[in-house]
């Protein structure tokens, strides 16, 4: 064995407490190095009382190292471990003081979960794991009041561009409610409808008021209790790491420099503020002068923001905050952020915008969630036209569920596309099978999956502007058969708990084959998810010891012959079976 691919910490990822009575810890092993991993665990203050062995499931592995888990119950909430690692006829003791080719006496030098106190658990909104989101740019979504438009606003449907505008607004929303309910939507996540010059809304001028071409805050109200009504949770978004040059602390600044009172509410690095060859003289988001980066660390501003948070989750009842840029934004402002929204609302799902490994805004004292971009491009690119194989894309996928411990994984937001982004038709090559094995994938696997409006009925678009093009709402030009594909699959994740909080694995993902196999299982169901990522016919064979499967979609019993299942394929086709274990 490679010792030196052994590892783990009674900490963070490693070791958690996943509920009040539930520790799960992880080992890191050299890839197909080891045979078995076991716990041994007691209490510290009477090891044989208390002393029982849990073996780890081999959960996932990456390019390099395989990954073992184990959910362990302490009798009194308090639990000390090592581990027995075991290849062959070799065994060794992983300990806090190092490897050992023996056990060494208990406790001296093991791990140790001192106590699982409930008001330190990472809990996240049980909601948000059930929830399917549907992202909306209310800009580009419906014009249900065109009293209220621009003065320049284009006819609907045509080319976006970074400056122009169509008119659509908060009362679009609420038309189509009826619509989203259809689909199965079961939240939804707006970008900005707070007061601003652009289109986009990213640089708000007054956080406290609906932007006058998107309604007003009392229709922003009646489209959150219509939501409601209808089981429809509402995310707005928070940009609070910079604001408009509109914004009034800031034109008082322009306009006083230094002795304006709001001097401390940005980051100004010389006056007069000024661009000089592209640079302004005060910090921004990106190099843009006309969006400046407020000083969260100032008292003033951070009583500012933290009431406009507070506000909309009390006076309007939204569910959640999407949080942009989130990653420029100090923990601390975050932490006070996240005591502020959850004495508001303790359900209320916090999602920051941080696009890399974010584990230091998700243990528990900040964020429940983020956007999962590193999901979307891997997936992404294993579904399109990459050569990209099963095997990288298994390893690729599980290195991204080691990243979190379990519950953040089953409220991370997952999508194929949103505003930044181009859309997931364009990232497949215009293939609707291809996009479809990105959506059955989507609504299969781990997390919280959110849909980008249009995407399900092929709506198309490059970078930014394009991705932002207006909705389609003449059915003929809808794909209506994509509708139907999308509505039938969320339908499944929304009747099946399993593909909610199962666990997930790859039961087939190999060097040089596109396609893969995986599963999720809990106590009482276990699916299995048949891919053909090729473009030729195939049959997928795996073997499976009962002969009670049936097809998820239609109901179909599926049989195995001699213990293996034999799964015919079409090109980029997809199959999923399910079977009761109880």
């Amino acid at each position: 064995m490679l010792l030196e691919g052994f590892y783990h910490i009674a900490q963070n990822n490693w070791a958690y407490a996943y509920d009040k009575d539930t520790i799960h810890v992880r080992v890191r092993t050299k890839r197909d190095d080891v045979e078995e991993v076991t716990a041994e665990t007691g209490d510290k203050y009477n090891w044989d009382r208390f002393y029982r062995e849990y073996p780890l499931k081999k959960t996932g592995a990456d390019k390099m190292f395989d990954y073992w888990e184990a959910s362990i119950k302490p009798y009194n909430k308090r639990v000390s471990y090592c581990f027995r690692i075991r290849a062959g006829s070799e065994t060794v003791w992983l300990t806090e003081n190092g490897v050992l080719s023996y056990r060494p006496m208990p406790t001296g030098g093991y791990y140790d979960i001192p106590y699982i106190h409930e008001i330190d658990l990472h809990t996240v909104p049980e909601w948000a794991k059930r929830a399917v989101f549907y992202q909306i740019f209310p800009e580009r979504f419906a014009n249900g009041d065109p009293s209220i438009n621009p003065s320049h606003a284009e006819r609907w449907g045509g080319k976006p561009t970074n400056d122009n505008s169509f008119g659509g607004d908060l009362q679009g929303i609420i038309d189509h409610l009826d619509y989203l309910q259809d689909l199965g939507i079961t939240a939804l996540y707006l970008t900005p409808v707070f007061e601003a010059p652009s289109n986009h809304k990213y640089d708000i001028v007054d956080y406290k008021k609906v932007d006058p071409h998107f309604g007003t805050n009392a229709l922003l109200h009646e489209l959150v209790q219509a939501c409601h009504l209808k089981g429809i949770k509402v995310m707005l978004d928070a940009v609070f790491n910079h604001c408009s040059e509109q914004f009034p602390p800031f034109q008082d600044v322009l306009k006083k420099g230094r002795k304006s009172q709001y001097a401390g509410w940005f980051h100004i690095n010389s006056y007069p503020l000024a661009t000089n060859d592209g640079i302004p003289s005060y910090d921004t988001f990106g190099f843009y002068g006309h969006m400046p980066k407020l000083n969260t660390s100032n008292p003033a501003v951070k009583k500012y923001l933290l009431e406009v948070a507070e506000y909309w989750v009390k006076e309007v009842g939204i569910d959640g905050w999407r949080l942009d840029v989130a990653n420029e934004i100090d923990h601390y402002f975050w932490r006070e952020f996240r005591d502020v929204v959850k004495a508001a609302n303790p359900n209320a799902y916090i999602v920051g915008e941080v696009w890399n490994d974010s584990l230091k805004w998700l243990l528990g004292d900040q964020f429940d969630s983020v956007m999962n971009y590193p999901f979307s491009n891997k997936l992404l690119e294993f579904f399109s036209d990459s050569r990209m194989d099963g095997f990288d894309f298994a390893t690729s996928i599980s290195g991204l569920l080691i990243r979190y411990p379990q519950q953040t994984n089953e409220v991370i937001f997952n999508l194929l596309c949103s505003h930044d982004t181009p859309r997931v038709m364009n990232r497949v090559g215009y293939n609707k099978r291809r996009l479809k094995l990105c959506v059955v994938f989507l609504l299969t696997f781990m997390g919280t999956p959110c849909i980008f409006y249009g995407d399900e009925i092929g709506l198309t678009g490059g970078e930014d502007p394009d991705c932002r093009k207006c909705m389609e709402w003449d059915e003929d030009k809808q794909d209506r058969e994509l509708f139907d594909f999308y509505k039938l699959l969320i339908a499944l994740r929304r009747k099946h708990e399993v593909l909610v909080s199962g666990s997930f694995r790859f039961l087939r993902a190999e060097h040089g084959d596109r396609r893969i196999i995986y599963e999720r299982l809990n106590h009482r169901v276990h699916f299995t998810v048949w891919m053909n990522n090729t473009g030729d016919k195939t049959i997928l064979s795996h073997p499976m010891e009962t002969n009670d499967w049936v097809d998820a979609l239609t109901g179909e019993p599926v049989r195995t012959k001699d213990g293996r299942m034999f799964i015919q394929l079409e090109e980029f086709g997809y199959r999923i079976l399910y079977r009761s274990l109880q």
